[in-house]
């Protein structure tokens, strides 16, 4: 199981230059890859093109950057451009976000999502590929285009896949899936079931995984889940993901995050291994005085 480091969407007040420099902490600890959320400040796209010229050897990608805004042949270019900058160690996250952002914010139509994204998948993966496209949906018409992008190898592309649907289009269409908010027994019971189920019945290989789960060493895990909890509200309020919680059979998100010393956390990290997780996407929580160093110090121990 690959280990990464989750970063959010913004760089405080030092901007592009400090996501550029925790990538850097997050490469020279050891760890195999760097997720970028992509919310409401830096594009993470474009972010990870710029960081992959300053970092040379990890794996970057998104997480995950929402389909309904972009036109799939528009995401497909941009994607490829960010494979040639980074040497092709960019994966592509995908996600249809929640209904409040595209309806109530963007102004869009969340109508038939698991739709929508069958069919941005079927235009978005020929093009990642390098293949010629020529397509006919309900949702989208694409004649004859090829995408060729000068270094560009074929992208791996993930979907923020939760519910039955999404985890049949993931697992028939794209490389695997990317989730938030699942605990160890949906994710092996629901999430890696699901998917590999319709990627065995697709022919295609065995999917990527990445699991992302809050996580902090702590010597005071009952205060640090307080906190975390506070922080995280709202993950505990969207549909998609209190349907997790509440497979799991847990409260709130603090219910799931890995929170404790170091036999706490290495025990829960490896019941997200033995879940089939392929890529464990390490969210630190930074709820205490050096709970960000002490925890990404860990995390490279696992790695070293």
């Amino acid at each position: 199981m690959r280990i990464g480091v989750m970063l959010g969407a913004t760089g405080g007040d030092s901007g592009i230059d400090a996501v550029v420099a925790a990538a850097q902490r997050v490469e020279a600890a050891g760890l195999d890859n760097l997720w970028m959320a992509n919310i409401f400040s830096f594009d993470a796209i474009s972010t990870l093109s710029i960081v992959g010229r300053e970092v040379p050897r990890i794996g970057l990608g998104t997480a995950v950057t929402p389909t309904f805004p972009r036109h799939p042949t528009a995401l497909a270019q941009q994607a490829l451009t960010a494979a040639a900058a980074t040497g092709n160690r960019f994966t592509l996250g995908i996600g249809l976000s929640h209904k409040i952002v595209i309806e109530n914010m963007l102004g869009l139509s969340y109508d038939k999502p698991a739709r929508h994204m069958r069919e941005y998948l079927d235009v978005l993966m020929p093009l990642l590929r390098g293949e010629a496209l020529t397509y006919e949906g309900d949702l989208y018409r694409v004649g004859g285009l090829t995408l060729a992008v000068p270094g560009a190898e074929p992208v791996p592309t993930v979907v923020a896949a939760l519910g039955p649907l999404m985890l049949r289009v993931a697992g028939e269409l794209a490389d695997g899936t990317n989730t938030w908010m699942v605990g160890p027994k949906t994710m092996e019971n629901h999430i890696v079931a699901g998917l590999t189920a319709a990627a065995d019945a697709a022919g295609r290989p065995a999917p990527t995984v990445v699991g992302g789960v809050p996580i902090v060493l702590t010597n005071r895990p009952d205060d640090a889940r307080e906190k975390i909890a506070a922080g995280l509200t709202i993950y505990g309020q969207l549909p998609s993901y209190r349907a997790m919680l509440d497979r799991e059979g847990v409260a709130g998100p603090a219910d799931i995050a890995l929170a404790g010393d170091e036999n706490a956390v290495r025990g829960g990290i490896e019941r997200f291994r033995n879940a089939g997780v392929t890529d464990f996407n390490a969210a630190i929580m930074d709820v205490e005085d050096g709970a960000y160093d002490r925890t990404l110090e860990f995390l490279a121990s696992l790695v070293a």
